[in-house]
């Protein structure tokens, strides 16, 4: 069982603008001289934190990660305008030409594995390789099933928190009451939303409870950027085309894939893991038995370490 690597800082950061009123946080780990590879957090909204560094062999790999608009050192703090998938896939381009990189490995999940398949198959020509985790490929069928009640059947009690701060005329449509609420210029309001969607998530994302994880997402500013920015992103059906991702797979079918998938993931269920496997089927799929949703669960962590460190030796050596 792999863990992480050891603990390092940045050797570089960033503050790279983008679309007003935009600026990006952006920093680099590991060797500058290190194969290329792009960290895309999950959410949207979710933010880098100092574990994203650690898949990694800081030796072999020049680690580039970035908080999304509106989350994490990024800023404005959860801001809405201008916050699109096309315009995430846009500000990945341009931290590439920014820091002078030809191509890159791209690592990603949930949200992150949404964001990377777009990237890749907007850009293919400048993706060395792609590590995919907890696969969402943004469906209204994946949608109505962890926000319009099919979780309920594996988490009532956390169903019914989550569904209590709505009206009974609106939990028809969950995700739209959820966001008249998260943009309600009453903060009190916005508060309680964030913190009940937040808390919901969490609390599906583990096979065991991690109260490391709770403790987290329960401080205000993080929750509030990933409640209102996932569910601005989930009400514009993630600003993509009806089967968008499948659709055009074809664009990657020539990049190295591995995806890693908890077997018990009940936020991004293995289906669409699956899904993506029959599409794409020059890329490698692997179960893991004793896994969730979070990369940080040992048995997801473990072999997302494996595929970065086999990625390492092997486009290293090219």
């Amino acid at each position: 069982m792999r863990d992480f690597y050891p603990p390092l800082d940045p050797f570089r950061t960033h503050i790279l603008p983008v679309e007003a009123p935009h600026e990006l946080y952006v920093e680099e780990c590991g060797n500058p001289a290190g194969l290329p590879v792009v960290f895309v957090h999950g959410g949207p909204g979710g933010g880098c934190n100092a574990d994203s560094r650690r898949f990694f062999d800081p030796v072999r790999y020049r680690i580039v990660l970035f908080d999304q608009r509106g989350c994490g050192r990024s800023r404005p703090h959860a801001e809405l305008t201008h916050n699109t998938t096309q315009a995430l896939v846009a500000d990945m381009e341009h931290i590439r030409t920014a820091l002078g990189i030809e191509r890159w490995l791209v690592f990603g999940g949930s949200w992150g594995s949404t964001l990377g398949l777009v990237y890749a198959e907007t850009h293919p020509q400048r993706v060395l390789g792609l590590i995919l985790r907890g696969i969402f490929l943004s469906t209204r069928e994946e949608l109505d099933w962890f926000y319009q009640g099919g979780i309920r059947h594996l988490f009532p009690d956390y169903f019914s928190e989550f569904t209590a701060l709505i009206p009974e005329d609106g939990r028809r449509r969950l995700l739209h009451a959820y966001y008249q609420q998260l943009t309600s210029p009453d903060e009190a309001l916005r508060r309680r939303a964030a913190e009940a969607w937040s808390l919901f998530e969490v609390r599906c994302s583990t096979l065991l409870p991690n109260e490391a994880m709770l403790d987290h997402i329960s401080e205000p500013d993080i929750a509030m950027a990933v409640a209102r920015l996932e569910c601005h992103y989930f009400v514009n059906d993630c600003f993509l085309a009806p089967d968008q991702i499948i659709r055009d797979i074809d664009r990657i079918r020539h990049i190295p894939g591995v995806i890693i998938q908890g077997r018990y993931d009940v936020v991004c269920p293995a289906a669409a893991a699956w899904r993506l496997k029959q599409a794409w089927p020059e890329a490698e799929l692997r179960f893991i038995a004793d896994a969730g949703h979070a990369a940080s669960e040992p048995g997801n962590r473990s072999a997302l370490i494996e595929a970065t460190d086999a990625y390492a030796s092997s486009l290293g050596r090219k």
